[in-house]
């Protein structure tokens, strides 16, 4: 029997494949974890989780101040080198700050991940609101303003995959069919910009422009997101999608 095979015929997962595991326990809800919660979201008898975990600290991907496990600095300084983060980050970023002065409330930059967002990028100012992602975290594209912006612009394809995934209602405002989906997709090429009506938080609203590379396709969105009385579309849209706009030449021109 092979070493890396256990008594049951499966093939036990390599080093690599552990060190995910548990990099994957972490999230925006689980930013420290004890031992026993890590090894219970990672799925890992406990010697392996320690095990592995004590390797990743003398690495840098994990650090664990006192009786609780957290993300490394090497991970975040890695991170940086991503092209997601250098590239698009650093061209986009003048024109987020610009639409933070001009709004004074919550800016985001995020790209399509499966059925997800990922926030590349966020400036919240004297204004915070804690009840969103941080940058890293993940938000539901079918009812972000940030998805509706990059799938409104996709094929069909990626479309069907996230209805797929499943339409889930974060409140009672959400739109949940595919119908209703693709109608508001529909909206947003000729508007300009894509709206989050209290979908995903109560009390709050999301207006969000998309952002291409230089072949036309979208690559990213960039949002304004904040209280539902002062983040109005009619109001706000336009500076959000100027933005956009603007943020879809300096990315192009460095590719």
């Amino acid at each position: 029997m092979s070493p890396a095979q256990r008594d049951d015929g499966s093939v036990a997962p390599g080093g690599l494949e552990r060190a995910a595991a548990i990099l994957g326990a972490f999230d925006d809800t689980h930013r420290e974890l004890t031992l026993a919660a890590l090894v219970a979201r990672c799925g890992m008898p406990r010697s392996t989780t320690h095990r592995t975990a004590d390797r990743m600290i003398r690495l840098g991907w994990l650090d664990k101040p006192a009786d609780r496990y957290r993300i490394g600095n090497r991970l975040f300084e890695i991170s940086g080198l991503a092209p997601i983060r250098h590239e698009l980050r650093e061209s986009v970023l003048p024109f987020l700050q610009d639409l933070h002065g001009a709004t004074r409330t919550t800016v985001q930059l995020g790209v399509l991940n499966g059925a997800q967002v990922l926030i590349v990028e966020k400036i919240t100012g004297h204004r915070p609101m804690p009840m969103l992602s941080q940058v890293g975290g993940m938000i539901p594209a079918h009812c972000s303003g940030l998805g509706r912006a990059i799938l409104a612009y996709c094929g069909g394809e990626t479309v069907d995959a996230v209805v797929a995934a499943g339409l889930t209602a974060r409140t009672p405002r959400t739109l949940t069919t595919r119908v209703a989906l693709l109608r508001e997709l529909a909206a947003i090429p000729q508007r300009g910009w894509a709206v989050d009506r209290e979908e995903g938080n109560i009390g709050v609203n999301c207006v969000a422009a998309p952002v291409f590379g230089p072949l036309g396709d979208v690559v990213a969105a960039l949002s304004v997101t904040g209280p539902t009385g002062v983040v109005r579309p009619d109001r706000v849209g336009p500076a959000v999608r100027l933005a956009a706009a603007a943020a879809s030449r300096a990315y192009s021109r460095r590719r």
